[in-house]
Formats: structure tokens, C-alpha cells, sequence
């Protein structure tokens, strides 16, 4: 996708660094983190994404500045889709707030090797199978309308396959034991909760790859972005949590938007499909003329949507409601 293998070197190696950096500096210190510093490390992780793009624009040009930067700002939207069921999980299991972070670092390892399978998947059929636009704009279009229904608040729950299958065929503990994944129960070797629970966290996260990965493939075919802008997006999650944990309820309208950029995306992955189409029982394997839509176009309408949708929410009455779910999760901890 004319990216040299020492860029794809220098950015797995980045990534992996940060990861390290990650856990060394603030995981394995186990400690809940203060409203200070979950602000100071999200803007860092933000800004190392957009340092990253600006040199994507300084050594690939403009148009592919631009592709990075949709497929970030969509993926990051999406992610914070995640922050609801990470909540709804981590509340449910009653995990301890000062183990929260090793779960959510760990988790979202997990989702981020999930998701470059899910990308060289997605490559390896664009390549091959034309119709995968199809496939993947329909698909994208089902999601939207899926998102834009209202969701009832039992919708949400950490009751996941990831959870039932560990329960099922692995030992598990009943009990925490501080940041520790397993413990020694008569004389047996089990896992703890918070092992079941990462994998929780990283199985949730894979159910969202199936929008996530496809809108980005709406925005560029470039494998190299794509996975840049995914595993970019994810870095800054856990911190992220820790940022909006309290104020995601405020969020009353971001599955609108989310819904919003979807089937925008859906709409300009058939569009691309029927302008390359070679399938023979649409218009007789011959291309259809159809209007398309610029990546440039993509990357204002997601940020006009996303800004819109922010603003809506937080200045309407149900915004300014309080926080009931973050609140009831953890009082005692918040007041500390």
C-alpha cells in the first residue's frame, strides 16, 4: 500500500513501546488514578495521535493526512461507544477501582491484536472479493439503524460469551486478591475475577471491531492507516475511562451520532462498490455511475456530526441529568 516495511517497523515498534511505557510507568504501580493525572495522560495520548498524523501528511502527502485522520476521529467516536459496556462491566463484577486500570490495559491489548486480525482479514477479502464493499456498507447501514433505536438500560450487560465460556471450562476464584490474576484455592491453581473480567473487556471490544474495522475501510483502503488509526484510537482508552467515567451519561445522544457517521459510511461503501462494480447481475458487471464522496467530505461530516452531537447533549435536560450509573458504581471511591 506504498508504506515501507521500516515505517511499518518504526510504528509497531512505537506502539508496543507505549504499551510498555503504559504498564511500567502507571499499571504496575497499582493505584487509582486522580482526575489530574487520567486528564494529563489522555491529552498525551491524543497528542502523540496527532503528532503521528502530522507525519503521516509530512511523508505521505495531504490525502493520506486526511484518511488517518477520518479513520481516528471515527474509531475514537466509536470507542467511547466502549466506555458505556466497559462501565456496565467493570460495575457489575464489582471490580476494585484500584485494579481497574491493569484490567482495561490488558483488555485492550487484547482487542488491539483481535482487531489486526480482524484488518488483514478485511484486506485480504477487499483484495479478493469485490462485493465485500457490498457486504460491508450494508452491513455498516444495519448497525446505524440498530444504533439509532432507543436502547433500554438492561441492554448493556456484562453477561458476554467471553464471560459464560470461562465460567464454564476454566476454574475460577470467587474472590479478588489485589491486582493478581491467580490465586491458589485448595491446593489448585484458579483465576481470579479480574482474568475473567479482562477477557470480558477484550471480548467486548471484539464485538465492536464488526463497525469499527468496516467504517474504516470506508475511509481508506491504505492497511497501513487503517491499523495506525485503530490501534491509536485504542491506546488512550483506559485513560479515557478514567477522564469521562462520571460524565458518560451526559453523552445522551452520541448513539444518534454514532448512527449519523455509520450510514454515512455504509452509504459511501456501496457507493464505491457499485462505481467499481464488476458483479454480473448488477448492471450486467458493468460500473454505475454514481456520485462520490471524498474522504475529504468524510472527515468533515464526522467532525461536524460529533460536534453537534457533543454539544446537544450536554447543553439538553437529559444531559445535565445526574450521572446515575457512575455514581451508583462507585460513591464511596469517587468521595475519596
Amino acid at each position: 500500500m506504498g508504506v515501507s516495511g521500516l515505517a511499518w517497523g518504526l510504528t509497531i515498534a512505537l506502539i508496543a513501546g507505549l504499551m510498555l511505557f503504559d504498564y511500567t510507568v502507571q499499571v504496575r504501580n497499582t493505584h487509582v488514578p486522580t482526575l489530574r493525572e487520567a486528564t494529563v495522560w489522555s491529552t498525551f495520548y491524543i497528542g502523540v495521535s496527532i503528532v503521528f498524523g502530522i507525519g503521516v501528511v509530512i511523508f505521505g502527502g495531504p490525502n493520506m493526512g486526511v484518511e488517518y485522520f477520518a479513520g481516528y476521529l471515527s474509531n475514537e467516536a466509536l470507542s467511547v461507544d466502549n466506555l458505556f459496556v466497559f462501565l456496565v462491566i467493570l460495575s457489575s463484577f464489582e471490580v476494585p477501582r484500584v485494579a481497574q486500570q491493569k484490567v482495561l490495559l490488558f483488555g485492550i491489548a487484547l482487542a488491539l491484536v483481535a482487531r489486526t486480525g480482524f484488518i488483514l482479514l478485511g484486506v485480504a477479502l477487499i483484495e479478493n472479493f469485490n462485493w465485500v464493499f457490498y457486504l460491508f456498507g450494508l452491513g455498516l447501514l444495519t448497525m446505524a439503524i440498530s444504533l439509532a433505536k432507543p436502547e433500554e438500560p438492561e441492554g448493556r450487560n456484562a453477561d458476554n460469551v467471553m464471560i459464560r465460556l470461562a465460567h464454564r471450562f476454566l476454574r475460577t476464584s470467587e474472590h479478588y486478591d489485589g491486582g493478581r490474576f491467580l490465586v491458589v484455592e485448595n491446593g489448585r491453581r484458579a483465576m481470579t475475577p479480574l482474568l475473567v473480567v479482562m477477557f470480558a473487556v477484550g471480548g467486548s471490544d471484539l464485538l465492536f471491531a464488526f463497525d469499527s474495522v468496516p467504517a474504516m475501510f470506508g475511509l481508506t483502503q491504505n492497511v497501513f492507516l487503517v491499523f495506525a488509526a485503530t490501534a491509536f484510537s485504542l491506546m488512550g482508552l483506559r485513560q479515557l475511562y478514567f477522564l469521562v467515567d462520571t460524565l458518560l451519561d451526559r453523552l445522551v445522544y452520541l448513539s444518534y451520532g454514532l448512527a449519523l457517521i455509520l450510514g454515512f459510511i455504509g452509504v459511501k461503501l456501496v457507493l464505491q462498490a457499485l462505481h467499481d462494480n464488476n458483479i454480473p447481475f448488477i448492471n450486467h458487471g458493468k460500473q454505475v455511475a454514481v456520485p462520490e464522496i471524498s474522504t475529504q467530505m468524510s472527515l468533515v461530516v464526522i467532525v461536524m456530526v460529533l460536534t453537534i452531537t457533543a454539544l446537544v447533549s450536554i447543553v439538553s435536560s437529559h444531559g445535565r441529568m445526574p450521572n446515575s450509573v457512575g455514581s451508583a458504581a462507585y460513591p464511596s471511591e469517587r468521595e475519596a
